[in-house]
């Protein structure tokens, strides 16, 4: 029987929130998934850099998915100095979990309809299946026509049809699941606490207790567009 695939869910997760784990919870379920690696990430190349440190962030989300045991914190790009590519992420860990285990790097929409432009893209599918979480009322497969041409091959080259596919071999497909939207925002709950509103019922308890008791993003500031 083929092994269940392992996930792979990156962010800065500045802060981690009940969207992200939703998301991952969702994800697990419906795409069969043995676990979900959550991959905090240190130096991100396709966004501005985070607000806190690497360290804070992996320690949020350490208590975040503590009471999930198929939640795993793996922190191989936070100890990176330079910016962290995900295909250099996959390559390393398909070295660690072998060439037959399936691996999934998991992602939304609107990041899909960006692939084109990270870092040797078109190496990734040789690597991990691509499982794409689509909102309510945004199909991914009305948006895919205004994408990337190149995109736009790739999704209908390696689209597969159901999850089994994604058991079947390690790596090579892209699926779209449904999401449940929870209308969370990172940037929103920075600037709650900036401007000292409550950010109960955004995330777990003790994660917010933690931002509580280290004082972190007091003194944020939204950039301006």
């Amino acid at each position: 029987m083929a092994a269940a695939p392992i996930g792979i869910l990156g962010g800065t997760f500045d802060p981690i929130h009940f969207g992200h784990l939703r998301l991952a919870e969702e994800v697990l379920e419906q795409a069969q998934l043995g676990q979900v690696r959550f991959m905090p990430s240190g130096i991100p190349p396709h966004r501005e850099m985070p607000v806190i440190s690497a360290q804070h962030r992996s320690a949020m989300v350490k208590l975040a998915i503590f009471n999930q045991q198929d939640f795993v914190l793996d922190e191989r790009e936070v100890a990176h100095e330079v910016p962290s590519y995900t295909v250099n992420t996959l390559q390393a860990l398909r070295t660690e979990v072998g060439e037959t285990q399936p691996l999934c790097l998991l992602m939304g929409g609107d990041a899909f309809l960006k692939l084109h432009t990270w870092h040797q893209w078109e190496q990734l599918l040789a690597l991990a299946h691509i499982v794409v979480m689509q909102r309510p009322g945004r199909p991914l497969g009305n948006a895919i026509q205004q994408a990337d041409t190149a995109l736009r091959q790739v999704y209908s080259d390696h689209l597969i049809p159901g999850v089994a596919g994604l058991r079947e071999a390690p790596s090579g497909g892209i699926i779209v699941f449904d999401m449940l939207s929870l209308e969370i925002s990172a940037t929103d709950i920075r600037r709650r606490i900036a401007e000292r509103r409550t950010i109960r019922y955004l995330m777990p308890d003790v994660v917010a207790d933690y931002i509580y008791q280290n004082q972190l993003y007091i003194n944020y500031v939204k950039p301006k567009r």
